[in-house]
């Protein structure tokens, strides 16, 4: 009898033992960009939030440099549940919905007080959508402002022409079908080999892409034109966020609002930090000359025109509520 008590009480405990680890939930997040890049070192204090905040029950595993899915695959991914949460960057998903491609628009909103604005101007439209993809939208974070990156001294567009120019959305394909440069796709993962086998002459993003690739090693001039702000989403599966607990989700957005302001602010650093180590790199940095601003303004009022006649009453509906 006592040792049948000995047995009962050994399972019982067995069992106790195991509920919390039977209670734990894993979460994988797709992400694009190294585990040095600002966006990911973001992500990985996000993951470590959730996990405290909720206490060990929801562990969500950041697998940066597109090490799970690359990026054109990670919204799909989260949307049909391969992933449960994952980071992307929105206009790349422009041609699906043309909303999406709203911050990547030359000249719209050139500044951090500007790109705020217009996220919040976005951000029902991009709940919304998102909702009926069967996803739930996190936080959002800007890049640093977008500039030129070339081979040799871009004095106006016409110095473009025939440039092998990095494409890794809609926007910078029409742009370099604008200036006369020839568009090569080549997503943040491939794009220091891209540089380094002559597939890339030419592209636009911020110092902060440029000092994670180390395009200072190809490319050494850089023209400051802080042309547009795009922004890194974190969205997550609906279904996966429901099956949370109560208390759970909670911790999951206090630490995705955590994180947008956290990663905000680490923007602003990385964006003057990013274009100090390009200098010390031998990377010349420079505002655009009026010529080449001239002519990425006309680029940039063409693509907004263009984008208008094809986002309709909604897009209108956007810009109305970002400039007012």
């Amino acid at each position: 009898m006592k040792r049948r008590f000995f047995s009962l009480s050994m399972a019982a405990t067995a069992v106790a033992l195991s509920l919390p680890a039977m209670a734990q939930t894993r979460w994988d997040l797709p992400a694009a960009y190294p585990a040095t890049n600002f966006h990911s070192v973001n992500l990985t204090q996000f993951a470590e939030d959730v996990a405290k905040g909720s206490a060990g029950k929801l562990n969500i595993t950041v697998h940066a440099g597109a090490s799970l899915f690359k990026a054109p695959e990670i919204k799909r991914a989260v949307q049909g549940g391969q992933a449960q949460i994952g980071e992307i960057l929105l206009v790349n998903f422009q041609n699906e919905w043309q909303l999406f491609g709203t911050d990547g628009l030359p000249f719209l909103a050139t500044s951090y007080d500007e790109a705020m604005k217009l996220y919040q101007a976005q951000k029902p439209f991009l709940e919304k959508k998102l909702g009926e993809q069967g996803m739930k939208l996190l936080y959002a974070v800007a890049w640093p402002p977008q500039g030129i990156y070339a081979k040799k001294p871009i004095n106006s567009a016409a110095d473009l022409r025939g440039v092998k120019w990095r494409a890794y959305s809609p926007a910078t394909s029409r742009i370099a079908e604008l200036v006369g440069a020839q568009p090569v796709t080549v997503q943040a993962a491939e794009l220091s080999q891209a540089m380094a086998t002559g597939v890339v002459e030419s592209y636009m993003s911020s110092g902060s892409t440029g000092v994670d690739t180390k395009t200072y090693e190809h490319l050494k001039f850089y023209y400051d034109t802080q042309a547009w702000l795009p922004k890194n989403a974190v969205v997550v599966n609906l279904r996966a966020f429901n099956a949370l607990d109560k208390a759970t989700q909670d911790a999951v957005l206090k630490a995705a609002a955590d994180a947008e302001v956290r990663g905000w602010e680490a923007s602003k650093k990385v964006n003057t930090d990013s274009l100090n180590t390009l200098r010390a790199n031998g990377v010349t940095v420079s505002p655009p000359s009026e010529a080449l601003r001239a002519d990425m303004l006309k680029v940039g009022e063409t693509l907004v025109r263009e984008w208008l006649s094809r986002a309709g009453p909604e897009g209108q509906a956007l810009l109305d509520s970002y400039r007012k």
